[in-house]
């Protein structure tokens, strides 16, 4: 298994950790043990691995994961209010939510088939992050929440409302979103937010249940399938108002100057 690195925060430090094993790249969030956070460095990273993708058909499966005690507690709510300190008139932090956008449809639409290892708590953000991935599974100890109504925001990070709804279907949604209620893996599994679940320290067997037959498909049927059922997925999705939800976001915090939803 060999390390690769991707636009490093620092000489020596990354915000997300890349290893390949044969077709199969594994990509992990919080490296370092912080704050399991999507900041800018996260989605800058994230974006430009999703771009090199493009020149790498050897590349199969992609799974995503975290290496702290989440798999993540939502956006940076610090890097928002740093925004609007900076840039009181929101174009900075637009530019934000812009890559939030961009990184899902990256996500949604890369030609590797995509997997998502959740544990911990997923939050806000970080649930978005995952409904883009092609396959889910979550430990059994998972707890999910939408929080974004509870403290005011619209739940627009990433343009996910209608992946999320397309996945398990607007009565949940809607349900889960105007409550903001903590739910567990057997709910999610049930509604279709996970596709399986297993205790932890199993979770990783899942996964590779998975990848093992995977890699042994054909390329171009795995890339068509992604591709029909991603323009099935759009179809049911004619009135998406995605590509307007980072503008929406952007205004509703830069009009409240409180960043506190981020999260």
């Amino acid at each position: 298994m060999t390390e690769t690195t991707h636009t490093p925060t620092s000489p020596s430090r990354k915000a997300i950790r890349v290893e390949q094993d044969g077709p199969v790249l594994h990509v992990r969030l919080n490296p370092w043990g912080q704050d399991d956070v999507l900041g800018v460095a996260v989605l800058d990273e994230l974006l430009h691995l999703l771009d090199d993708l493009h020149e790498r058909p050897d590349i199969r499966i992609l799974t995503l994961s975290s290496l702290g005690p989440d798999f993540c507690l939502g956006a940076d709510r610090h890097e928002y209010q740093a925004a609007l300190t900076v840039d009181p008139t929101g174009a900075a932090l637009r530019r934000i939510a812009d890559k939030a956008h961009r990184l899902c449809q990256a996500l949604e639409t890369t030609h590797a088939v995509t997997i998502a290892r959740l544990h911990g708590r997923v939050v806000g953000a970080g649930l978005a992050l995952a409904s883009f991935c092609d396959l889910r599974a979550g430990a059994d100890t998972c707890r999910f929440r939408m929080p974004e109504v509870g403290i005011g925001l619209p739940p627009a990070w990433g343009g996910a409302m209608g992946r999320l709804v397309s996945e398990a279907g607007a009565a949940r949604i809607r349900e889960l979103m105007l409550t903001c209620d903590v739910f567990d893996a057997a709910t999610a599994q049930r509604i279709g937010l996970l596709h399986k679940s297993a205790p932890l320290d199993r979770l990783d067997e899942v996964v590779a249940a998975w990848t093992r037959p995977l890699v042994r498909r054909s390329p171009e049927a795995l890339v068509l399938t992604k591709r029909m059922l991603a323009g099935y997925a759009r179809a049911d999705r004619t009135a998406d108002a995605s590509l307007l939800d980072s503008h929406l976001l952007t205004a509703h915090i830069s009009h409240h100057r409180d960043p506190a939803g981020a999260r």
